[in-house]
Parts: C-alpha cells; structure tokens; sequence
C-alpha cells in the first residue's frame, strides 16, 4: 500500500529543502529529528508553519517530513517554508492565492555577493594610507 504525498521544494541562499505533506496525526520531522528539536531557535517553527496558517490548515492533521542540506539555520528555515507551501499548493490549488498574498511563493534572490580582485571581501577596500 503506498501513501499518498505532495512534494514541494524550497531553496533560500545555500539551501534546499525536499518537504513531503500527507495527511497523517500531526508529525513533523526535518532531517529525521522533530521539528522544534532541529530548529531550536525561538520563531523559526512560527515561521515554518506560516503556509499552513495562510491555507487555514491544522498542523496536527497533516504529517509533514523535510529533508533540509546547506546554508545555515535562516536558509534552511525558509527553504522548508517555501517547499511546505509549494506541497500544500499540490494538495489544493484553492491556497494558491493566500499563499501568494502570505510571500510564501516567492524565492528571495539574495545570495551572498562573490569577492572582487583588489578588494578584502565583496565590497571592503583596503584601508586607503596617504605614506
């Protein structure tokens, strides 16, 4: 018998997440681990779960598994927001217009800036020294 999931990935900075919603008792794991154990920070699983919020989904009827790689805790937080709401998309596409509203659709273009010749970091100039 196999289950019935919807897939949705999300990438912020460095990192990706591969999020799979089924209906299910209200699990919610990311890299195995429970989701307040992984993201241990306060606010990062108010974050996540924005999606659901949007799509007046109860978290506890829903079983929702993440596998997050790369960047650090803020990436992978919102990598696994936008994968979660690409899924719930899946799952009914009446959401769609809340979720677009909510932000939870749109990838944030900001990567870190690459290092130019001449300079110590993207944009520090070394120190200007008239002798």
């Amino acid at each position: 018998m196999s289950v019935q999931y919807y897939e949705g990935i999300g990438r912020r900075k460095e990192s990706t997440a591969r999020v799979r919603v089924a209906s299910g008792s209200g699990l919610f794991t990311i890299n195995g681990k429970p989701v307040e154990q992984y993201f241990g920070r306060t606010g990062d699983v108010e974050t996540i779960v924005g999606p659901l919020k949007a799509a007046g989904e109860d978290r506890a009827t829903l079983d929702i598994t993440a596998m997050v790689e790369g960047g650090g805790t803020t990436g992978q937080t919102d990598a696994v927001k936008m994968g979660l709401a690409r899924a719930l998309i899946l799952m009914n596409p009446e959401w769609r217009p809340a979720m677009r509203k909510g932000g939870f659709l749109t990838r944030d273009p900001r990567v870190k800036e690459r290092k130019k010749p001449g300079l110590k970091r993207a944009r520090k100039a070394p120190t200007y020294t008239k002798r």
